[in-house]
């Protein structure tokens, strides 16, 4: 009797001892997986980029092929981030596999690079579309002023943040209803379209292929716009350690995803040319409210809310991705280690996400937004075809390694390719962005060579940096991780 009480209270504080350690939980299944990049991938791309694809593309043939050759192009780097995230267990996508393959200094570029202006940029820009796109209905047919859509912005990107910080389950939970109604925000465009089409309204679709206004040198940018739309499909390789069974969730996740969406997309964009003569939509502020306001006069005041709600997810999906990256950088001695450690009863890395917030509202306070998506696109694509050639260097080097999934070498080579072919051809279309964007990446190598190669800092500097250190980890309440995740 006395043996088994005791062996009840044993399990008892087992299980307690289980519930209480401080670790990532594995807690994303195969839905959430999906929601993840579905919604992390659709947000204020297709209601903003189709113009920019279409003033590049130069005709409407030519811009509904981008936006195909974009979702192939996409898909292709989603199935090689699908061998690297099965061959690499640990989370933090792109920097995990540089440091995996191509060694320190490329992955600390990418870290650094995409929290002094990748992360910070996107996320203004999300989150300035969903601001303008929650205040304009009010003030139409008058512009909204500006201090109200950025405080709209601010309150938004708050909300996420506060998400991300309070549970990964909420977050999943919250990501998941946001796909759900992002969908039916393109079913509701994708629908009127269909008909319209299929009533013989096929007028913007005649003379589709006009080459007269398309330039070499304008074609990568139409790309860039395209591919920006489609961007987020690898945010589940950051957060890897925390998905379950990532062997087939992971590719099974970003194939289906991937597929999806590029169907969702190219429909959306022929129901846009099917209501909206080029022209009429290159002059569009808000492709989506023009489109709704010809085609579902009934339905039109709901179009900005449910376009809204879709850039929120988007929002959500990086502030859910992305510290991760800065997490494992952390973890590996490449950030300041505060930043590598969890709430002790949350189970969120939660100084990754609260060191977003204040460079997301610096910029969104302070930057232009609007003509970043060429000077992000640059660093981002560059890296990705790193990451994807270290990927075919570790194969070549060890044949031996354990590939759960294998992706076909002509996908990975066309892939690498085509990658730094754009990235190249972007340096003499948009030499002003490229280069600010060439020159903030190299910024990171003294950076790396004072503080990461050699600590050269004075001590004295490091005992203050010690004691701010241990002061932040007692007034946020966070530990590291006390179980290995990978």
């Amino acid at each position: 009797m006395d043996g088994t009480r005791m062996k009840k209270e044993e399990d008892g504080e087992k299980t307690k001892t289980d519930e209480e350690v401080v670790q990532l939980r594995r807690e994303i299944g195969l839905l959430p997986a999906v929601s993840f990049i579905i919604g992390t991938v659709v947000g204020s791309g297709i209601f903003i980029a189709p113009k920019g694809v279409l003033v590049n593309s130069g005709s409407v043939g030519l811009s509904l092929l981008v936006w195909a050759l974009c979702g192939v192009l996409s898909l292709c780097g989603a199935l090689c981030y699908a061998e690297l995230g099965t061959s690499f267990t640990k989370s933090g996508g792109h920097y995990t596999y540089l440091l995996e393959t191509l060694g320190p200094l490329p992955a600390f570029l990418r870290l650094w690079v995409e929290f002094l202006f990748i992360r910070p940029a996107v996320a203004s820009y999300v989150s300035l579309a969903f601001g303008r796109y929650v205040v304009e209905p009010f003030f139409a047919p008058c512009p909204a002023p500006m201090p109200l859509i950025k405080l709209v912005s601010l309150l938004g990107v708050t909300f996420v943040v506060a998400v991300n910080c309070w549970s990964v389950t909420m977050a999943a939970r919250t990501q998941v209803t946001l796909t759900f109604i992002k969908m039916f925000a393109l079913v509701l465009i994708i629908i009127p379209g269909v008909i319209a089409l299929a009533k013989g309204k096929t007028e913007n679709f005649q003379n589709g292929f006009e080459v007269d206004s398309l330039t070499l040198d304008m074609l990568p940018l139409a790309f860039y716009n395209g591919l920006y739309a489609y961007g987020g499909w690898f945010y589940l390789n950051f957060v890897t350690e925390e998905v379950i069974n990532p062997n087939r969730t992971i590719p099974l996740a970003i194939s289906f995803s991937m597929v999806t969406v590029t169907i969702v997309y190219v429909l959306v964009n022929v129901a846009y040319y099917t209501m909206m003569t080029p022209a009429e939509l290159l002059l569009s502020e808000a492709v989506a409210v023009t489109f709704a306001n010809r085609a579902l006069q009934g339905l039109s005041s709901v179009i900005p809310i449910l376009v809204a709600l879709s850039c929120l997810g988007a929002l959500n999906g990086g502030f859910f991705g992305s510290p991760r990256m800065l997490f494992v950088g952390a973890r590996e001695g490449h950030w300041p280690p505060i930043f590598s450690m969890i709430h002790v009863r949350r189970k969120t890395p939660l100084p990754a996400v609260l060191l977003l917030y204040p460079l997301v509202v610096l910029m969104l306070t302070t930057g232009e937004i609007y003509q970043l998506i060429n000077f992000v696109s640059f660093a981002r694509w560059f890296f990705i075809a790193l990451a994807t050639m270290g990927m075919l260097i570790h194969r070549y080097r060890f044949p031996l390694h354990p590939r759960p999934f294998k992706v076909p070498l002509v996908i990975a080579v066309t892939f690498t390719v085509v990658c730094f072919f754009i990235v190249g051809l972007s340096l003499y279309s948009d030499p002003w962005n490229t280069g600010k964007s060439c020159v903030l990446t190299l910024t990171g190598v003294p950076v790396y060579y004072m503080t990461v190669y050699r600590f050269r800092l004075p001590r004295r500097w490091r005992r203050i940096f010690n004691y701010c250190s241990k002061q932040l980890q007692i007034l946020l309440e966070v530990a590291q991780q006390e179980v290995q995740t990978y």
